[in-house]
């Protein structure tokens, strides 16, 4: 008799595990620093060269010019802020180092990455949602057009409110 795999889960030696974060994160100050298909490029190879370091499994990924959006899973052994901490702590610093220039003109603090970041589990949500989502912003992003005056917040995209709330001075 075998065993059914189960779908989306990952097999280990040790374990079999299903977890599998959206991960969200904007540039300090919102800053639109990955404007070129080089530069987005770069930070996409970055990241899976530390996430292949950490044990993170990216299962998909997008670099927007001011935020990432991932969907990630890591062994159970590992804790969720010490995979955040490994890909935004280290991604940034190999990404500064590579660009002195880009450091000096719009990151003086030495900071890429704003401390917050957005981070859920799929619960009962499909992965393939959560994918087909990741890659459709990469398309709306640009396409997105704020109404003059009002100013953009970033909201988890799941939910049914707009992102444009009232200008708040």
């Amino acid at each position: 008799m075998t065993k059914e795999k189960i779908k989306d889960a990952i097999y280990t030696r040790r374990y079999i595990y299903n977890f599998h974060y959206h991960l969200i994160w904007v540039t300090k100050y919102r800053n639109q620093t990955f404007t070129t298909e080089v530069l987005s490029n770069e930070m996409k190879a970055i990241l899976q060269q530390v996430a292949d370091d950490n044990d993170i499994v990216i299962e998909k990924m997008e670099v927007m010019p001011d935020h990432i959006h991932m969907l990630i899973s890591f062994p159970p052994s590992k804790a969720p802020a010490s995979a955040i901490k490994a890909l935004k702590g280290r991604s940034a610093y190999i990404f500064l180092q590579n660009h002195p220039e880009i450091r000096c003109s719009q990151y003086w603090g030495g900071h890429l990455w704003s401390p917050s970041y957005h981070m859920s589990t799929l619960g009962n949500m499909s992965k393939e949602v959560v994918e087909k989502y990741i890659n459709d912003e990469k398309y709306t992003e640009t396409n997105k057009k704020p109404h003059k005056g009002a100013q953009w917040w970033p909201i988890h995209p799941m939910t049914k409110v707009t992102g444009f709330p009232a200008n708040i001075n």
